[in-house]
């Protein structure tokens, strides 16, 4: 014998529910991060204001889910730094940094020469200094390069979980800010090959 109509309908209307909720699930997978942008002429440091032109050393960007362009800095210690003061937003999309592994000049690091900052190793409190003078995390999408540079620069290798708040929201010593007079004013334009 066939279920009754009414429990037929309930039994549709059961599976119908069922597979709209599914459609739903599958329709709230996130989109793929946005790709870096390119610096233009007019790029200015989220917390110095100035042109990112005038700042030698690896650059950032964050993309923000309200936002259509990036947030730019100057320096990579100033982008990281964005990412775990409580005051900035939280809907971060995508970290890009310089690729210092890819990249041929330390001063304005070449277009297309970005790395995802969560998948990048970083060499902190090496002799190289970033924008403003301060010191520098440099990044790098390769271990090897990065401690290719460290053997060079000085400092240590660490993933970007592991930079201690203290060095990207610590006081800044410009004191040091001059390369020492042993250390070469630019990186080697691909340290792993050195």
């Amino acid at each position: 014998m066939s279920p009754a109509p009414s429990r037929r309908a309930a039994l549709v209307g059961a599976l119908l529910v069922a597979v709209l909720a599914a459609g739903c699930e599958r329709a709230a997978v996130p989109a793929p991060p946005p790709l870096p942008a390119e610096v233009s002429a007019e790029a200015t440091g989220h917390y110095c204001g100035m042109l990112l032109a005038d700042h030698e050393g690896p650059k950032g960007q964050i993309h923000l889910a309200g936002r259509a362009a990036p947030v730019w800095f100057s320096s990579v210690r100033d982008t990281i730094a964005f990412t775990r003061l409580p005051e900035e937003p939280r809907d971060i999309t995508a970290i890009y940094v310089n690729d210092m592994a890819r990249a041929r000049q330390w001063a304005q690091p070449e277009p297309g020469s970005w790395v995802d900052a969560r998948q990048a190793w970083f060499v902190i409190d090496s002799d190289m200094r970033g924008g403003m003078g301060a010191p520098e995390a440099v990044p790098f999408s390769d271990p090897a390069a990065a401690e290719a540079f460290r053997k060079l620069h000085h400092g240590r290798v660490l993933k970007l979980a592991d930079i201690p708040d203290a060095y990207v929201l610590g006081p800044i010593d410009t004191v040091g800010a001059a390369a020492p007079s042993n250390a070469p004013s630019q990186p080697p334009a691909h340290p792993a090959s050195h």
